[in-house]
């Protein structure tokens, strides 16, 4: 048996020039951290099936991989040859898919790193993060950016550039572990109860990227300010960038807030979050604010109860801390079999 995971991600700013039509022009970059929360796959090998299962929400049977309805798990199956009858595949995660964590890669990282530990391949983190790359985005064409997969494969505090030659630079951020504890007493995140695609957001960003070229460009230089505010621990300096990242990204596409989503942002910033943001592509997922500690048990409370008028059943506050670790491999029983 082998066990993998793979962390979940915030993105704090730059999100979105992570795609290929914005970096091949401009340099993308993107700032993040992973959380304590993670995507596992479980590989288990039983010499007497003569099939392929997969478990996940539901359970599949095949004779041969190609034979998945799942995307993910057939073309990463198929990409790394997984020919050989007998495994059973599960997955799980410790959040729910589809709220702006950056899963989706999670899952592609995780999978990658079991198959290639069950055929004794080892997989440096930057292997990881290309692979992922080219199963989502050139074999699936998924039109989405490069960023999850590097922060699930590298783990901690990273600046990612995204360059035009389609290389990319990782910039690890070290910071003090007092500047830590202190972002992690000011940070809050809340599920809002509504999941959704980030391909269809992200689609409709593609369209209009020409046209809003320049607020990208802005996007990607605010990184670095940013990283700047980070490593002297400035809680409000980030908090307005944040701020201030959130309403350019609302201004590239209509799909990337709704109603609901500004009523509970704007809610938070009442009851006093100096600022935040709508986590992933939009339309749906997590918010994520910067507020002083003390304000917020006033600000769950008002989200709560903003959330119920609005019909969000789902919608509820998530724990979590920074972490530092990328996708490993936590436990492998199989390193005996030819």
């Amino acid at each position: 048996m082998i066990i993998t995971r793979a962390p979940l991600r915030i993105s704090f700013v730059g999100g979105g020039t992570d795609i290929k039509d914005f970096y091949e022009k401009y340099p993308g970059r993107v700032i993040s951290s992973t959380i304590d929360k993670h995507v596992y796959t479980v590989i288990n090998y039983g010499r007497l099936l003569d099939t392929f299962v997969i478990k996940y929400l539901e359970t599949e049977q095949a004779k041969h991989p190609s034979e998945f309805k799942h995307t993910r798990f057939r073309e990463t199956m198929l990409h790394l040859n997984v020919v050989e009858p007998g495994l059973e595949i599960a997955s799980f995660a410790d959040l729910p898919g589809n709220t702006g964590l950056g899963s989706s890669s999670s899952f592609t990282v995780a999978l990658l790193k079991a198959i290639n530990a069950h055929h004794k391949i080892p997989v440096s983190k930057e292997q990881a993060a290309k692979l992922a790359c080219e199963i989502e985005i050139d074999i699936l064409k998924e039109p989405i950016g490069k960023q999850d997969q590097y922060a699930a494969a590298y783990g901690g505090f990273n600046v990612f550039q995204f360059n035009p030659d389609g290389t990319v630079d990782v910039d690890p951020i070290f910071i003090d572990y007092k500047v830590r504890a202190d972002l992690e007493d000011h940070v809050v995140l809340f599920f809002t109860g509504i999941t959704r695609s980030a391909s269809a957001v992200l689609g409709e960003q593609k369209l209009t990227m020409a046209d809003k070229f320049e607020t990208y460009k802005q996007m990607s230089d605010s990184v670095l300010v940013f990283r700047d505010k980070l490593v002297a621990g400035d809680m409000k300096g980030m908090a307005e960038m944040l701020h201030e990242g959130w309403e350019r990204k609302k201004s590239l596409s209509g799909g990337i807030s709704t109603g609901a989503i500004d009523e509970l942002y704007t809610e938070a910033r009442n009851l006093g979050a100096w600022g935040g943001k709508v986590l992933g592509a939009g339309g749906g997922g997590c918010l994520f604010f910067i507020a002083p500690p003390e304000k917020h048990a006033a600000i769950g409370a008002g989200l709560r109860e903003r959330s119920a008028k609005l019909g969000l059943e789902g919608f509820k506050k998530i724990d979590f801390d920074f972490s530092q670790s990328g996708a490993d491999v936590l436990f492998n029983s199989l390193s005996h079999h030819a």
